[in-house]
């Protein structure tokens, strides 16, 4: 899917959260990347091959 020069990771691949957001629906509160990924605003994913990957929090130290 991706058209770049150099390759944004594959939706598949442990970094695909960081390829370039083609369609940015922050009013829904989601992003479709070029290598099919759509980022949530929570941080959660749902990949190209349809897995979904949960949001991870930290708790701060207090």
């Amino acid at each position: 899917m991706c058209q770049h020069q150099p390759a944004c990771p594959s939706g598949t691949d442990e970094n695909g959260q960081y390829a370039r957001i083609v369609a940015s629906h922050p009013e829904q509160g989601w992003y479709l990347l070029c290598n099919g990924v759509v980022l949530f605003d929570d941080g959660g994913l749902m990949l190209s091959d349809h897995r979904v990957v949960a949001p991870v929090y930290e708790l701060a130290a207090a």
